[in-house]
């Protein structure tokens, strides 16, 4: 990075510490939190969608939804994780293609599935064979984000179908009282309301999604850990910067990085649950009353 740094062997000391830390190498390495950070701020959104869209479908009155969502919900759920991410990935990178496929090589004679082995034309590979390496890392990244939004939209769904019947009854009966449509008994009532009920049950979602993102080195995605492993192993006099086993310092620094961003959070999600909890018949806003009193 720094003119000093262009030839490694004849440094030494902080000098060669400083050149070492900010060789290419470690840019990506620090680029790679980045990515975990923009993985978290994407994906979770996304499992609340997915996690709402399943309650709702397993509440709904319409059998074909109801089953879906609860279909939905458990077998997610029942699969260990590990597995899922290995299989989902691979099976939506092959469905993927194999659109593409149908729409660009209509003419193909020769068949897909040739045993253990997925072939398609050249046309439908995703993304294309000559592309940059960045719409790689791009489509790698994004599979990641749809098969964790899933894996976690099944945990959410559960969270949320309880947090909505939790929802006092009398609130609801009171509202269609007043003449209020099942829709805006749904909108301006329940889901208003269920958010503090469900806030707990998110907030240890949110937590867990933190922990699993060292997922990613399994997704292909070179993410921190990859790149702790990378940097930290013992490096030869063949490599520019050689160096004895330091993947101890490399992990303990994303130790550092983890419990950073578990204390960040629950300071956040305290916080979003005092204000939540301000007028619920809930034990945190019953102690709000009395403390305001």
């Amino acid at each position: 990075m720094f003119a000093s740094c262009a030839d490694p062997n004849s440094l030494e000391g902080l000098s060669w510490l400083l050149c070492y830390l900010t060789s290419g190498s470690h840019i990506a390495f620090y680029w790679s939190f980045l990515t975990v950070l923009v993985l978290l701020a994407v994906t979770a959104p996304a499992a609340l969608a997915f996690g709402f869209a399943g309650a709702v479908a397993a509440r709904s009155p319409v059998w074909p939804l109801s089953i879906a969502g609860r279909t939905y919900t458990a077998m997610v759920r029942g699969i260990p994780d590990i597995v899922f991410f290995l299989f989902f990935v691979i099976a939506l990178d092959q469905g993927v293609e194999w659109l593409v496929h149908q729409v660009r090589c209509p003419d193909w004679t020769e068949r897909v599935r040739q045993g253990l082995e997925f072939r398609v034309c050249p046309a439908a590979k995703v993304p294309a064979g000559n592309a940059p390496q960045i719409w790689h890392q791009i489509y790698g990244f994004a599979l990641a984000v749809v098969t964790f939004a899933i894996v976690f939209g099944a945990f959410v769904s559960n969270v949320l179908t309880g947090a909505m019947n939790a929802v006092p009854k009398a609130q609801l009966e009171t509202a269609e009282s007043y003449g209020m449509s099942h829709g805006q008994v749904f909108r301006r009532i329940l889901v208003p309301q269920m958010w503090i009920y469900a806030l707990p049950g998110l907030s240890n979602l949110w937590m867990i999604l933190i922990k699993a993102t060292p997922l990613l080195f399994l997704l292909g995605v070179q993410d921190i850990v990859y790149w702790a492993r990378e940097l930290g192993g013992t490096k030869t006099s063949l490599y520019a910067y050689p160096h004895p086993d330091w993947r101890l310092y490399y992990f303990l620094a994303l130790l550092v990085f983890y419990l950073g961003m578990t204390r960040v959070s629950e300071i956040v999600l305290g916080r979003l649950t005092r204000r939540l909890s301000f007028g619920q018949a809930t034990a945190a806003g019953e102690a709000q009353r009395k403390a305001a009193t």
